[in-house]
């Protein structure tokens, strides 16, 4: 089954919009803006229109504005080079930190907390193994990747859900060894067409959540190829970013609600 990540966000918006809407206010979210590139202005564009579409209003402001009034604070990715992102994304607080990047905020997801939001991607992969009925526990998951906004968060919660979990990176050896037993692969390296179809076994759950650039054209981890194998797959682009961004609107409300 290859995933309709557009089809899957419109739902999840909407229920988000069906929660806001018994708000006394839509909620505010504010990204705070370091770089002005021409990508950047585009994921702000899609980010406003999404947001409108979950019921919150979304307003971009420079990194360093006041943003008291807000319900929830986002940075937008990356900051300039020499500028301490870590420091930044710290500064927000957890009571408004949908994104949860600030450390204070992923401390409490990685510790399992009953009020832990979960970050984006990670809501979007279990969104996505819900509604297909995908088992985790005792299975053997591989991620690829270790960076802080998909593989280390999605190798947290595979683990709080009872896989087996390995995390492979460009210095973890042969990637086909590790691929070919993988009853679920969820991927983030930005590397483009990495998997290859004859790495894995039937059968298997691929989410590609890595995004890059190949030949002028937006690019997955996975060779589309890879989709015959799968029992899931999610393509790139069209699969995970729309359901993250849906679920960033989720948890928006969420944290509105908790301070309503």
């Amino acid at each position: 089954m290859i995933i309709d990540g557009r089809e899957m966000a419109k739902e999840i918006r909407a229920r988000a919009f069906a929660r806001a809407e018994k708000l006394a206010r839509p909620p505010l979210v504010v990204a705070l803006v370091a770089l002005d590139t021409p990508a950047t202005r585009s994921y702000l564009a899609i980010k406003t229109k999404k947001a409108e579409e979950a019921g919150c209003i979304f307003e971009t402001r420079p990194l360093g504005a006041d943003y008291d009034d807000a319900d929830s604070v986002i940075v937008q990715l990356p900051v300039p080079v020499g500028m301490n992102q870590k420091e930044v994304c710290d500064a927000i607080p957890v009571p408004k930190d949908a994104d949860v990047l600030s450390s204070a905020a992923r401390t409490k997801f990685e510790r399992g907390d009953a009020d832990a939001l979960l970050p984006p991607v990670v809501m979007a992969v279990r969104e996505i193994f819900i509604q297909n009925g995908v088992e985790t526990k005792r299975k053997k998951a591989v991620v690829i990747g270790s960076g802080f906004l998909v593989g280390a968060p999605a190798a947290t919660w595979l683990k709080q859900q009872g896989a087996k979990v390995s995390i492979m990176t460009s210095k973890s050896g042969d990637l086909t060894t590790s691929l070919r037993d993988a009853d679920i692969i969820i991927s983030g390296a930005g590397s483009p067409h990495l998997i290859k179809p004859e790495m894995l076994k039937e059968g298997v759950v691929l989410i590609d959540a890595g995004t890059s650039e190949s030949g002028g054209t937006i690019a997955g981890d996975a060779d589309p190829a890879c989709a015959d194998k799968c029992s899931l797959f999610t393509p790139v682009p069209g699969g995970v970013g729309p359901v993250s961004v849906a679920c960033l609107f989720e948890n928006v409300v969420t944290l509105t609600e908790r301070s309503a």
